[in-house]
């Protein structure tokens, strides 16, 4: 067995806060998950907490509780500002520390950016001084001064709360351009009494929030503080004003730890920084760690896309942190700090930050999951795969997504399970899909996948299709059709007079684009934005025209306001609302969604067409009479994305 801790003697190596002992330096940052119920920790809350704690986190720090119950994000938050989260805290507390983990409650107030209220009307917002949100296009008001010293006193009766629950400490939340760093920063605070103007009156907010709140948990528990090291926003903290503040407050010594991360909520731009997209650099934060922790005497943790336990080592044993906030990681993979202490790290499944089932399902307003990892979120129905009473003989036909985690699933069940991919290769449409632009990343879920049948002992067959006549010949119990789908031919006036081709054709180097190219863009995904960002970096003249309200409408916020940036500094024409009709030699013709007027696009070389694919469902038509089981999953059920498609291989794996 390869040592661990040869490998990873820093990420794996113990660790005192204060006198809180650590097993290793793998952090659980505080993140959204939509899993609370009634504001308190429910029991999918809990169970995705302990499936962490249980595969070998050191330190879990829960989601943002909030600290006046007036000022709530929503249903699914946790709400510190009431005695009813007690036992729901003291509980998790008492499971995170049966499994050799420390639990840490995150105090939090949103300021400006709250949105509604408990009844869903706008809510009136309020913060340091009169200002607007440019994200959520709240108005504030300015904080009375009776408000502000009520809000510390708030979270000084929340940390009661969390000491009296048996955790660990607290973390005042001071990141992200919400409630406390708006107080600190000047261009926002412009107040005249003693919590605005000078440095020391911005900081007082924050200085007198960790008194109450060390003064509530006392000595021995520890206090933690979350802050931006550079807020990436023209009004928000600047990374030499962080360095400042977090001096200042290391000097006081009344706090244990600085959790760093960046970016802010107030801005889209800004908020990109909060959950990185794939796009983005790995580790990204680790600079604005080493910075702060250059000038702070107490340990500091580093976020920002550390999913890999290589990286993370890297980023401690070169001195830019402490401890490394590996949240996605353990998304995707809950036993990270299991596998990596026993020696197989080539068996952990390592997050791709696609952001499509973590990020995207909260702004969605659903529970936190994982594209590669559907078990997350769904701990109490599919976290402990139940053992198959009965041996049997299952065929999955299809390589992609779906078809290899129905496999996995199914073999790690105990069923004997073949995979047919007609192809020579696994993977299915992910293999298209890392082609483009900012998402060469993705093709991880091919290999992490792929890793995930060998350890179950799935056996593999390519360029073998699957017909009725192997079905017969190979007389299974069960059979799995992830046969996926294949690009939609459309019905349109003109399209054999124009120069016309799919994405697919463009991704795959079999078409010659020219000039000038307008993507009808259906799909609204990555597809059509992805598309646009090549064909620009390559000099085309690119007008990307979209059904939705703008393009990338069904992908995650960050990666679509990201690349929407990136197609103003490209000059990608972006036309909304747009549906092809019509076509001919040099000009493509739409229609307005809403009013139904023309859109002529002109001067046209080539359009592309990203309109959607269609099922194959030749095997599933050909089992119709068949008397065995059959599960039909991902694209050749309903084209969707990979995230569906996994999610169905889980639960066919499961139902076998």
């Amino acid at each position: 067995m390869p040592d661990a801790n040869a490998r990873f003697p820093t990420l794996l190596s113990p660790i005192t806060i204060n006198r809180l002992i650590l097993r290793n330096r793998i952090v659980s940052s505080g993140h959204a998950t939509r899993l609370a119920d009634g504001n308190i920790v429910s029991d999918r809350l809990h169970a995705y907490h302990e499936a962490r704690a249980r595969g070998g986190a050191g330190m879990i720090i829960t989601e943002s509780a909030m600290v006046d119950g007036r000022v709530v994000a929503s249903p699914t938050s946790l709400v510190a500002a009431h005695d009813e989260i007690i036992p729901s805290f003291r509980r998790l507390a008492d499971t995170l520390h049966s499994h050799g983990c420390a639990s840490i409650a995150q105090l939090f107030h949103l300021g400006h950016e709250v949105t509604n209220d408990h009844e869903g009307l706008r809510a009136v917002s309020y913060g340091p001084s009169t200002s607007s949100s440019e994200r959520y296009h709240t108005a504030g008001r300015e904080m009375p001064h009776r408000m502000v010293r009520e809000t510390i006193r708030k979270f000084g009766e929340a940390a009661v709360r969390v000491r009296q629950a048996g955790m660990d400490g607290a973390e005042v939340a001071a990141s992200h351009g919400y409630l406390i760093a708006q107080f600190l920063s000047p261009r926002i605070n412009v107040r005249t009494d003693e919590y605005g103007g000078s440095f020391e009156n911005r900081l007082r907010f924050l200085r007198e929030t960790i008194e109450v709140v060390r003064d509530a948990v006392g000595p021995d528990l520890v206090v933690g503080m979350r802050i931006s090291g550079d807020e990436l926003l023209d009004e928000g903290l600047q990374a030499d004003e962080v360095l400042e503040i977090c001096q200042a407050i290391g000097d006081d010594g009344a706090i244990d730890y600085f959790n760093v991360t960046s970016g802010s909520s107030r801005a889209s731009g800004a908020a990109i920084h909060i959950v990185p997209p794939m796009s983005t650099g790995m580790a990204l934060t680790a600079p604005f760690a080493a910075a702060i922790r250059d000038k702070v005497p107490q340990p500091v943790i580093a976020v920002g896309r550390i999913n890999q336990a290589a990286a993370a080592e890297q980023v401690l044993s070169s001195g830019q942190a402490d401890l490394c906030g590996m949240t996605r990681a353990m998304i995707t993979d809950p036993e990270l700090g299991n596998k990596l202490r026993a020696g197989k790290a080539e068996e952990v499944r390592v997050c791709i930050a696609c952001n499509q089932a973590c990020i995207d399902r909260m702004h969605r307003g659903y529970g936190v999951s994982c594209i590669q990892y559907p078990e997350t979120g769904r701990e109490l129905s599919f976290g402990t795969p139940t053992p198959a009473k009965v041996r049997r003989k299952v065929i999955v036909a299809g390589g992609g997504p779906g078809g290899m985690k129905a496999a996995a699933t199914a073999s790690a069940r105990g069923h004997d399970v073949t995979l047919h991919e007609a192809s020579n290769q696994l993977g299915g449409q992910a293999l298209v899909a890392q082609l483009l632009p900012r998402r060469a990343e993705f093709g991880g879920i091919v290999s992490n996948l792929e890793k995930d049948m060998e350890c179950a002992g799935v056996t593999v067959m390519l360029n073998s299709r699957v017909g009725f006549d192997l079905i017969e010949r190979e007389a299974p119990d069960a059979v799995v059709v992830a046969t996926g789908g294949t690009v939609m031919e459309p019905n349109i006036e003109g399209l054999e007079d124009a120069h016309a081709v799919n994405a697919w054709q463009v991704l795959e180097g079999g078409a010659n684009v020219g000039a000038r190219a307008v993507i009808a863009d259906w799909r609204c995904d990555w597809i059509g934005l992805g598309l646009a960002e090549k064909l620009a970096l390559e000099g085309c003249s690119v007008r990307l025209a979209s059904t939705g309200h703008v393009a990338g409408q069904n992908i995650p916020r960050y990666m679509r306001d990201l690349w929407l940036g990136e197609m103003h500094k490209l000059g990608v024409e972006l036309i909304p609302m747009a549906r092809l009709f019509g076509l001919d030699s040099e000009t493509a013709y739409f229609q307005h969604i809403a009013s139904g007027e023309p859109i002529i696009l002109e001067d046209i070389d080539t359009v592309i067409l990203s309109l959607g694919h269609v099922p194959v469902t030749t095997l599933e038509e050909d089992l119709l009479d068949w008397p065995g089981e059959v599960h039909v999953v991902g694209d050749c059920l309903a084209p969707r994305t990979a995230e569906e498609a996994v999610a169905e291989g889980m639960k066919a794996g499961h139902a076998i």
